[in-house]
């Protein structure tokens, strides 16, 4: 649960940006990763969510404990009703989570029952190639 944790507080710092031709393709990559992940989270399908993460992140939380909490922090703020990409921003570091491929995107949110709410999702690029989400909070 900790480095679960360090995940959240890492959108706040994104150092070491890659290339930006590499960010373009790897931003495009985890950008579409993540709006297949957050569309099993606005269906309210939390172990959908679990399933679809990354490992660091399956090993942090127990999916049931996950799609519980995800529910406890999504349900107060009701459907979203649109969501844009704020920004995008790739990186090789993260506090306290080890090095390798990161995109951490910002999204203006707009849910029925809270306007103007900032969602971070952090994918990373696995062993194998495919971005798989590793953060998300919603603020």
């Amino acid at each position: 649960m900790k480095a679960f944790v360090s995940l959240f507080l890492a959108a706040a710092v994104v150092a070491a940006p890659l290339a930006h031709s590499q960010q373009t393709g790897a931003n495009a990559a985890a950008i579409e990763a993540a709006r297949r992940w957050m569309a099993a989270s606005d269906a309210g399908d939390g172990g959908a969510t679990w399933d679809q993460a990354a490992p660091s992140f399956q090993t942090a939380i127990a999916k049931a404990d996950w799609a519980a909490a995800l529910s406890r922090a999504r349900q107060p703020f009701g459907a979203v009703k649109d969501r844009k990409v704020a920004k995008a921003e790739a990186t090789r570091s993260l506090p306290g989570a080890p090095d390798g491929e990161y995109v951490v995107i910002e999204y203006d949110t707009n849910f029925e029952g809270k306007a103007h709410a900032t969602e971070t999702v952090i994918p990373v690029r696995g062993a194998d190639g495919v971005w798989r989400v590793s953060g998300y909070f919603v603020r």
